[in-house]
């Protein structure tokens, strides 16, 4: 598999075309370009995935692990060495689908919906660049490896989200998101160290086996480590503070970056580094899960009260990473039948997340191209102006509140039934959350398609419906979101990695489905007239809460109060005055002395043959004087 280098090399050459020669290029071209790049990265994935998953497997039931390509990069010593190539087990051909796919149908989408916009070269030269260094993260081969697509993958984000340069608040986000993930990163940086030391090796395999002495005791915490870094990229409380702000940008840019791809980096962080966690840092890993649920609690409180569409997908998204992060810290063992099944499930949330959010994204672009508001307020009745938009929404709603038979039902469902393997309490407070997702979801859908019309907004432009351009993906995702949970996920990718069959746990099912079912009833009553009664009594009685939760408990303000009254006024104002007055002074007066004494003693060397005769005879005289006396 040789072929699949090309996975990484037509994107950067996509991106470098675009990136230097875009501003020649016709905005047709320009897509045109990126668009087939894609495409071909695309059919490399799929046809990747079908060549090793239909491959025999070894005779201990695994599938085998490749490396078709790599090489050494920086030798250090003849153990320790940094290398670069390409890595294929389960999740990471399974990643190369998600990203591919998702990737492409955001490329045909900005077709339509970014036409005639300034700067659309560079745009699909930054969705070019974006993919690339996605794809290198998950086929990376090592640790650092993947660090340095990590990074790459942040630069490219930046670049994204602050697209619309022009707007203060787009450039707000991107520093945000850029600054909050760096401080992350520097977690996973001194992880990737203190593991690379201890273990002598940057290698994800194979280590297991060999970790003794001190290695044992530091793996935990360079793991620990590792998840700061995961957690700052897939937006985990109280890391989360830059995604919403993040939906400044396109809106089909939220669709590949905030709903599929990078903040399922970290997901991707914990699963590959599972056996290390499993086997000797496993409360690390039940930290994971409880940092998983308190982010999906909070995300789905924040999610019901907000106005913004994008904004409610937004935490629907940190709620929903938080659920894959809760799979995977609720496993005890690396054997599905005994604890291990949240491995799976999370990587199958992850897959069917991917498919659903994202048309729920790019849903949201075509409404936002209808109606030119972000805001529910000016939507309401357009599901008799956009039928395709209106059902492909749908659908993506019912996937997402665990109704089956979508695909957002059997993942989560697994996700259910691995909570309530390791704890009750963990299991009825993911259900709970769950019922939450569904209520916000159909408030959304409702406040959209059905409520009252804007008439006033209508009067002067119409909506309707999306071309083909954007309609293509919605409809390709929402296929894709039914069909997508009769895979067998279990067959392809688990713990262990053998064959692990799906069973659905019906009491698990019936009580999830049951408590969707009233919650999206809930909704109905509350959200689907043209008046709203209920809705707005609630929100009068419970005003302290509604405001508190809208403004997201205020965290953003705690962060800024800390910043900048505590951290700059306290700490750093003191440190600038030091630096300037003591630091630069000590030197600024050594340089003035240095200066004064050269001042003092430049006469000496007036350069007059006189003036040296004199002094010469004068301190000859006095030599002689004192050798008298």
């Amino acid at each position: 598999m040789e072929y699949t280098i090309l996975i990484l090399l037509l994107p950067l050459l996509s991106f470098l075309t675009l990136g230097l020669g875009g501003k020649w290029m016709s905005h047709r071209t320009a897509g045109l370009i990126g668009t087939t790049s894609l495409g071909a990265v695309t059919v490399l994935s799929w046809l990747t995935a079908g060549l090793y998953f239909t491959a025999p497997r070894l005779a201990d039931g695994t599938f085998e692990t490749l490396i078709p390509y790599n090489f050494r990069w920086l030798p250090f010593t003849e153990t320790l060495s940094i290398d670069m190539g390409i890595l294929l087990d389960p999740i990471s051909v399974m990643m190369l689908v998600v990203i591919s796919t998702v990737s492409l149908m955001v490329h045909i989408y900005s077709m339509g919906y970014m036409k005639g916009e300034r700067g659309f070269q560079r745009y699909y030269a930054f969705l070019s660049l974006f993919t690339m260094s996605m794809l290198g993260l998950v086929v990376a081969t090592n640790i650092f490896q993947m660090y340095l697509f990590w990074e790459l993958v942040g630069v490219s984000s930046y670049l994204l989200i602050g697209f619309y340069y022009t707007k203060p608040e787009a450039v707000a986000a991107s520093k945000k998101a850029f600054i909050v993930t760096r401080f992350a990163d520097l977690g996973f940086l001194i992880g990737i160290l203190v593991y690379g030391y201890y273990t002598g090796t940057y290698g994800f395999f194979g280590e297991g086996a060999e970790l003794t002495g001190m290695a044992v005791k530091m793996v935990p915490l360079a793991l620990g480590l590792m998840f700061i870094g995961g957690a700052g990229k897939s937006a985990m409380f109280p890391l989360h503070i830059w995604l919403p702000d993040a939906m400044e940008g396109p809106t089909p840019v939220s669709a590949l970056i905030h709903a599929s791809t990078m903040v399922v980096a970290g997901v991707y962080l914990v699963a590959r580094m599972f056996p290390l966690f499993i086997g000797y840092a496993p409360d690390v890993l039940h930290m994971v899960a409880y940092v998983g649920l308190i982010t999906a609690f909070y995300a789905a409180s924040v999610a019901c009260v907000q106005s913004d569409i994008k904004r409610v997908l937004a935490f629907s998204t940190i709620s929903q990473i938080g659920f894959m992060m809760v799979a995977l810290g609720v496993c005890t063992t690396s054997d599905p039948h005994h604890g291990g099944l949240g491995y799976m499930a999370s990587m199958f949330h992850l897959f069917t997340h991917a498919m659903f959010k994202a048309l729920l994204f790019l849903g949201a672009g075509s409404i936002i191209h209808a109606v030119h508001s972000n805001e529910m307020s000016a939507m309401g009745g357009l599901r008799k102006y956009m039928p395709i938009t209106h059902w492909t929404f749908l659908i993506a709603c019912l996937a997402i509140a665990g109704i089956p038979p979508f695909s957002g039902f059997f993942s989560k469902d697994e996700i259910l039934a691995a909570c309530f393997q390791f704890s009750p309490v963990v299991g009825w407070a993911m259900t709970i959350i769950a019922g939450m997702t569904a209520f916000y979801m159909f408030r959304l859908y409702f406040g959209i398609f059905w409520g009252t019309e804007n008439k006033e907004l209508h009067a002067h432009h119409t909506p309707h419906e999306s071309p083909l351009s954007m309609s293509f993906p919605l409809m390709f995702l929402a296929v894709v979101t039914c069909v997508a949970g009769f895979i067998p996920f279990g067959h392809f990718t688990s713990s262990n990695g053998t064959a692990y069959d799906i069973h659905l746990d019906w009491t698990v099912a019936g009580t999830s489905i049951a408590v969707a079912v009233v919650a999206i009833l809930l909704a109905t009553y509350i959200y689907k007239g043209e008046k709203q009664p209920v809705a707005d009594a609630m929100q009068h009685r419970f005003k302290g809460l509604w405001t508190a939760a809208y403004h997201r408990f205020y965290l953003d303000e705690v962060y800024q109060y800390v910043t900048h009254k505590i951290i700059f006024r306290c700490i750093c104002r003191p440190i600038a005055w030091f630096d300037r007055h003591v630091v630069d002074g000590t030197f600024d007066f050594l340089a003035w002395s240095a200066n004064a004494a050269g001042d003092s003693i430049r006469t000496l060397q007036s350069g007059r043959i006189q003036q040296y005769v004199f002094v010469f005879l004068l301190g000859t005289l006095a030599l002689i004087l004192l050798l008298l006396v």
